[in-house]
């Protein structure tokens, strides 16, 4: 029998996930239940309080005592992010649903954060209309509005929880089957002004018996992208669009903050990376620009977006930076690629975003700086999204999987 986890706080919302535990098991599945609130259940879960407060190392009676609403969460989501991976792996679960507002969504998602990529779990929370990335981080959350607060049961309540039970019901009742057989998996960055690159790149990788996982180097994308390097799962990374840097760097939205390349190096991974977009700064809307940037090199990429081009002093603070993290490879496991014709399609004679002055800052600090020892600095006379030079950063990893694979 399929089973789905409940987890939440069935001290304070009893009556509403009581609601949704004879749900479930009205529709043929089994339920797993997981009280993460300090006080009595409403009714018996199959994981207590009490163990998910040791789990965490604290004494639930002490917690109680205090009528600390922040310890408490804070005690009992660490139990939680340490107790739901094992249960999963002993296979008490098949997919995971909690109902909360800040609290209870604080509550559990680390949890749900903690279990792997591809196991069904849904958050109904109050905040899922805002920004959730302190919620999702780098996993597969799904997160539903709850409409109303998740406070009784009501016309619109039971209705918001009944879609969740149902989608929770079909993610568990039906099997992924996956896309033929196993190939080793790839990590490429891809912006939209390094489409064209990563596209010919993917295609010859493809060709070469290898599946291409593409990220969009958005902040979350790169984040995702080095979580899933370090969990394991990539063989070799296309890094060809390490543009998240400049936003880290000059203040942009789009940062994937100070680990942002560190993952394949510091993990033996084969690594061909370059300078895609690093032309750029991302900020939203025309009028969220900061004031302090206005009379800046200010290009309109879509309604929503503004770049801002990067200067010579800012490429090698980009460049210094990019280099700090390079060197952290093992020998013969990196290459740097430099496209000398451009870093962007706007990079390139006639578009508004064309500086050879600031490429030449970027590309002569990451020459001072990487350490040639470690890693082979090739240099093309190309933009970086001319086919050849796409083809030659595929074919190089390609070498570099073959002759440092990992198993």
């Amino acid at each position: 029998m399929k089973t789905i986890a409940i987890a939440g706080t069935f001290d304070t919302k009893g009556r509403e996930f009581a609601y949704v535990k004879d749900l479930i098991e009205s529709l043929g599945l089994g339920v797993f239940s997981i009280h993460a609130g300090v006080y009595d259940p409403l009714f018996k879960p199959d994981v207590s309080n009490t163990q998910v407060a040791a789990a965490a190392g604290a004494d639930l009676a002490d917690i109680a005592k205090r009528h600390d609403r922040a310890l408490a969460t804070k005690v009992m989501s660490e139990g939680m992010e340490k107790l739901i991976p094992e249960l999963f792996k002993q296979g008490k679960f098949d997919g995971i649903l909690s109902f909360g507002g800040s609290g209870g969504t604080s509550l559990v998602t680390p949890a749900m954060r903690a279990l792997p990529i591809g196991v069904p779990k849904l958050m109904v929370s109050t905040m899922a209309s805002g920004n959730v990335s302190q919620y999702v981080g780098t996993s597969d959350i799904l997160m539903m509005p709850s409409i109303v607060d998740v406070s009784g049961l009501n016309s619109i309540s039971t209705k918001i929880f009944s879609n969740a039970v149902f989608a929770m019901a079909g993610m568990v009742s039906h099997t992924y089957k996956p896309l033929g057989t196993h190939k080793p998996l790839v990590a490429a960055t891809m912006f939209g002004v390094t489409t064209p690159c990563i596209t010919t790149a993917q295609k010859y990788l493809e060709a070469h018996g290898y599946e291409v996982l593409v990220f969009h180097a958005t902040g979350t994308g790169g984040r995702t992208m080095e979580s899933l390097i370090k969990g394991g799962f990539i063989k070799g990374v296309l890094d060809l669009t390490t543009t998240e840097w400049c936003d880290e760097i000059v203040g942009g939205v789009l940062n994937a903050g100070p680990d942002r390349c560190s993952a394949a190096p510091t993990h033996g991974i084969p690594l061909v990376i370059s300078v895609g977009a690093t032309d750029m700064v991302n900020f939203g809307p025309w009028e969220t620009v900061p004031e302090k940037f206005r009379n800046r090199n200010l290009y309109r990429h879509n309604p929503t977006v503004t770049l801002m081009r990067t200067t010579s002093d800012e490429c090698r603070q980009i460049g210094e930076k990019l280099a700090e993290k390079i060197n952290l490879s093992e020998p013969g496991k990196t290459v740097l690629m430099l496209p000398l014709g451009g870093v962007s399609a706007i990079d390139a004679p006639g578009q508004p975003y064309y500086g050879p002055e600031e490429d030449k800052a970027l590309f002569d600090t990451l020459k001072a700086k990487v350490d040639t020892k470690k890693v082979q600095i090739i240099e093309m006379p190309e933009n970086i999204n001319d086919a050849a030079f796409a083809e030659a950063a595929a074919r190089r990893l390609i070498e570099l999987m073959q002759n440092h694979p990992v198993h």
